[in-house]
Order: C-alpha cells, then structure tokens, then sequence
C-alpha cells in the first residue's frame, strides 16, 4: 500500500506540565494525611467530638491556605528562575556565538547525533536567537523557558484538593457522629482511593499505589494518636 502521508498520531499525553498536577496531588495527599493524623492525635487524647471538628476544620483552613501560598510562591520563584537562566543564555549567546554553537553541537553528539548532523542542526539552531536559547536551556537546565507552569493554577489546585482531603475524616463529625473510628475508616478510604487514582499519572499500579499511601497514613496516624494518648492521660 502506498503511503499517503495521512498517517494521524494514534497518542496522547496527559498535560503533567501545566503546573495542576502535582499540586493537586500533593495537595489531596497532605490534607488527608495531615487531617487524619491530627484528628488521630486529638482523638487520642480523649477530646470531645466538638472539640476534634474544630481542630480538623482549623487544621483545614490554615493547611488549604498554607499549601495555596507555598505553591504560588513555589511555582512562581521557579519561573522567574528560568528566566533570569534564560537571559544570562542570551547574553552569552551575543558576546560568544561560536563558543555556544560549538557547545550546542557537542550537546547533540553526546545524545547521540553524528558529528556532522550534530554540527549542522546546531548551525540551524543558532540561526534564530529565540529558539537557540530555549533549546539551550532545554538541554542545560532540562526546562522550557516558553512552557512554565502556572503559579495561580498551582496554588488553587493545592488549595481546592488539600481542602477536599482534609474534610474526609471529618465527615462523621459533620453529620453529627461523635465516632473516631469512623473518622479514621473514611480517611483510610480516601487515602487509598487517591494514592489508587494517582497511578494512571504513573507506570505503577492501582492497588500499589493506594496501599502504599495508605501506608503512609497509617504511620502519621498511628505516631500522632500515640502522642495524644500520652498527653491527653499525663495531663488527666
């Protein structure tokens, strides 16, 4: 059969660059975590049910905005980084041209190119100021200057799903139940369901990657509920 040229790409991506997913991620993992852990440890110093929804809902609030903030600044220092990279590139691109080329060209026989090939798409690169300083700080930094992630979209993702996870295991609470153990058991729930939903961004499975983080949660919960218990019964 004759090739038409019509051949479509048969593939996608998922976008893991537009600044959304790791602080989502992060987000709803830290705010069940921390969440479960501290209604674990105010629990087990034998507070009341009031008592626990309001450290939980107080945790919620100062840890949603908390997250927001540092993944604003976070995202927003690091591209402001690249591009203070971006203009020291450019500016030893005019006073050394030759040098950068000659530099850009050993780049691409160290991925692999020929010593010709590497030399000539050098040379093409370096034809246009624009795209050689972001090819430059592609294979440099391993950053595109041009493709940075949103600090605002990082911080209401941070902010959106930290408040999510963090409100499991004070649903029980919320409806009236002064029960810790069914606090625990939603969180535990969520822990596994969001460490499991994580895996289609990955090469790891479902059940791995939900147990795995429900391991995590068992620790901090375990350690602050310790904690609790021994303060709560010293100071009885």
């Amino acid at each position: 059969m004759t090739d038409t040229g019509t051949d479509e790409i048969g593939h996608t991506h998922a976008d893991i660059s537009g600044g959304w997913l790791r602080p989502a991620t992060f987000g709803a993992m830290d705010g069940l975590v921390t969440n479960i852990a501290l209604v674990a440890g105010v629990g087990g110093g034998g507070a009341s049910g009031h008592l626990i929804l309001l450290s939980g809902v107080a945790g919620l609030v100062a840890g949603a905005f908390s997250m927001a903030l540092g993944e604003y600044a976070s995202v927003e220092t690091q591209n402001n980084s690249v591009l203070a990279e971006a203009a020291v590139e450019r500016r030893e691109q005019r006073e050394h041209p030759k040098a950068e080329q000659a530099e850009l060209a050993r780049m691409y026989e160290e991925s692999g190119l020929s010593q010709d090939l590497a030399q000539r798409v050098a040379a093409e690169v370096h034809q246009n100021p624009d795209l050689a300083v972001r090819v430059h700080i592609q294979k440099e930094i391993g950053l595109d200057p041009e493709d940075q992630p949103s600090p605002v979209t990082a911080a209401i993702s941070s902010f959106l799903c930290f408040s999510l996870g963090a409100l499991l295991p004070l649903v029980p609470y919320l409806l009236g139940f002064d029960s810790l153990v069914a606090g625990l058991a939603i969180g535990a729930v969520g822990l596994f369901v969001v460490g499991a939903l994580t895996s289609k961004f990955t090469t790891r499975s479902w059940w791995f990657s939900g147990l795995r983080q429900l391991g995590f949660g068992v620790i901090a919960a375990g350690a602050t509920y310790l904690v609790g218990a021994l303060i709560g019964v010293s100071a009885g």
